[in-house]
């Protein structure tokens, strides 16, 4: 099941032994979709229309995949440090290292903006499940995939009506099994108001991280301005007067959430036997040239520590996944909970003709993107092109292939909908440093030129006869991307000034 939405958990907390988890009740649930006779009945507690509204309201989404929550009137932000940790490094410069020392805005005025961060508040879902489905009944393969992206864009644009402030995603559930159209308000004015040093945000480092119990200061406090002054905000979660206590019902809202509990024995296959087993390798080979890299210096350490902690924690989540993924039993629980399955769908004649050959078909998927797997990694997914100003080159080149197609006929990140967020990034003046863009380069290059070996004619054709080193300091500091001017330059002269 893949939720790119608002969910809420149920926790109970238990705080007789330190070291034990809370209790959680199983699964997440869209706000739209909350189960509240089964709460109520198991509870005691009603979860109102008017207070599921509230929840909804008063969680906050940032655009780059974090949980938020507003928490006070005049637009206040509460979130994890890691989240904000862009912006702080992006804030920082040489002799002021807000990452290391903290950072607090003693009054409004010394509030810095954020330059990349965008704040989603939702307002508003709606079921489009019918219209997608009407759209791409009967197609399947390109045909499909072009229908719908093309009713989906459809949707979204009609939503924003072009209004900059108004973001709408239609979000696929349940691997397609329903569309909402989730409409939201955007605040791309973003300003940093506190955060700690990072050695209290991530105290016990990456050992203690994703463990429990922790002990740390892992916050950051931002603010949203609406037309230059903060965001006048009625809905907002208050602090409570009294400590939480053992027993107590809680709710846990965020935004966006996913879980794999519905991917097919084939898909846990190729996650264990290539995915995982890959990106875990390269990740740690990555780990180990930022920390070298770190080394060189305290600037060099500065502006490398956010891409070292993203590392860290990427890996320890993909160990995680892995380990569970190699233990026998629960995998052999698995391929046992999908033969029943299986056996209960092709009892049923109706279902069988329906849905029989899915699992076939899912694995035939599966066996056919392993053959595409490393190419696509490494040239679409920018694996082999790690780098702030290759991947704005790339933006800018599809900008001007992209932007004078119909809405509907574009890449989803180039529709009218998405142009707003796309801008902000692409316009960003977050500073670029070049030995860090080389080091990344030099890396990425070498570990694609590894895995599609020097044999392949695309890396025959990106290499020529120079190194990933050369290749990587050339395009560096040979490029003008750096210039934000010169960015919009490309961008608003479209594929001519390309």
């Amino acid at each position: 099941m893949k939720i790119a939405a608002l969910f809420l958990s149920i926790f109970i907390l238990n705080f007789a032994n330190p070291f034990s988890l809370a209790q959680a009740d199983e699964g997440m649930w869209t706000l739209n979709d909350f189960p509240t006779q089964i709460v109520k009945d198991k509870y005691g507690f009603t979860a109102s229309e008017a207070w599921l509204k509230h929840v909804m309201l008063s969680s906050a989404r940032l655009a780059g995949g974090c949980s938020g929550s507003f928490v006070s009137e005049n637009g206040l932000i509460m979130t994890n440090h890691h989240c904000a940790h862009s912006c702080i490094e992006q804030l920082s410069k040489s002799g002021k290292d807000f990452v290391a020392s903290g950072f607090y805005a003693k009054k409004s005025e010394d509030e810095v903006r954020c330059p990349e961060i965008e704040i989603n508040r939702l307002e508003k879902i709606t079921d489009v499940t019918d219209r997608v489905k009407d759209a791409t009944k009967g197609l399947d393969g390109h045909a499909f995939h072009d229908a719908q992206q093309a009713v989906m864009s459809g949707i979204e644009k009609e939503c924003s009506a072009g209004v900059d402030s108004t973001r709408c995603d239609v979000v696929t559930l349940y691997h397609g099994g329903k569309y909402q159209l989730y409409q939201y308000h955007r605040f791309q004015d973003v300003r940093l108001v506190f955060a700690p040093e990072f050695s209290m945000a991530f105290f016990g480092g990456d050992p203690d991280n994703f463990s429990f119990p922790r002990y740390d200061l892992d916050i950051s406090l931002l603010r949203v301005y609406d037309q230059g002054k903060p965001l006048k905000n009625d809905e907002y979660f208050r602090w409570s007067k009294t400590p939480a206590k053992e027993g107590d019902l809680t709710f846990t809202a965020g935004n966006p959430g996913n879980t794999s509990r519905l991917l097919t024995v084939s898909e846990l296959e190729f996650l264990r036997d290539t995915q995982l087993i890959r990106a875990i390798t390269q990740s740690s080979e990555l780990r180990g040239l930022l920390t070298e890299f770190a080394n060189r210096g305290a600037e060099q350490k500065r502006i490398s520590e956010a891409k070292l902690f993203s590392i860290e924690n990427r890996l320890k989540a993909m160990k995680g996944k892995l380990s569970a993924l190699q233990d026998k039993s629960f995998f052999a629980a698995k391929v046992s909970a999908e033969n029943a399955f299986r056996k209960k769908v092709i009892s049923n004649k109706k279902w069988k003709k329906a849905y029989g050959d899915s699992w076939t078909e899912i694995a035939s998927a599966e066996d056919q993107l392993r053959t595409i797997y490393l190419p696509m990694i490494f040239l679409e997914n920018n694996g082999g092109f790690q780098s702030k100003l290759l991947n704005i080159a790339r933006t800018l080149v599809r900008a001007g292939d992209e932007l004078p197609k119909p809405n509907g006929k574009r890449f989803r990140e180039f529709s009218e909908s998405k142009l707003p967020t796309l801008k902000q990034d692409l316009f960003s003046d977050a500073p670029i440093y070049d030995e860090f863009e080389i080091a990344m380069l030099t890396f990425s290059l070498t570990k694609m030129r590894e895995a599609l070996t020097a044999d392949s004619p695309v890396v025959k054709k990106i290499f020529g006869k120079r190194s990933p080193a050369e290749i990587a300091k050339s395009i560096v500091e040979g490029s003008k991307l750096k210039d934000v001017g010169y960015r919009k330059q490309l961008f608003d002269g479209g594929k001519t000034a390309i």
